[in-house]
């Protein structure tokens, strides 16, 4: 089922208006999910209440940490059926999730959040599961003396 832009577009607004970009075609998640791509949080947006009160703001609460992924993207279930589908295929093995929340190294998967875990929390704290990502996966590689 596809939602009406004039129903989703202000649910866009929470993520983009951090500085996350949209990829809503499957060619777009292809670039921003690409090889060489670095570290991407791709974030699966949706029209639920535990994604409006939970997972967007943590979102914006996690890019505000030290360490963050080189890009972070957005497709929005519902909206970008044929992007979603591209991130999923992305996420082979991975049961279907909206919201959640996935990074990824150079195109490939290596942290997720699903709806389970965002439903369960609060925005801090699903921000601080982020930042603990973060800081596994995105922190600068420091070299020994």
């Amino acid at each position: 089922m596809q939602y009406p832009e004039q129903l989703i577009g202000l649910m866009r607004q929470d993520l983009t208006q951090y500085g996350v970009q949209e990829a809503r075609t499957p060619e777009e998640v292809d670039r921003v999910l690409g090889p060489d791509s670095g570290n991407v949080l791709m974030v699966v947006n949706s029209v639920c209440g535990c994604a409006a009160g939970k997972a967007r703001p943590a979102v914006g609460m996690a890019l505000q940490h030290v360490n963050r992924p080189d890009v972070t993207a957005t497709v929005f279930a519902g909206g970008d059926v044929l992007a979603v589908a591209r991130v999923r295929e992305k996420l082979a093995g991975v049961p279907p999730s909206s919201p959640s929340m996935a990074l990824f190294q150079n195109g490939k998967p290596v942290f997720m959040l699903h709806r389970s875990d965002i439903e369960t929390r609060n925005a801090p704290a699903i921000a601080e599961l982020l930042t603990e990502a973060f800081d596994q996966y995105c922190a600068p590689v420091t070299k020994a003396s």
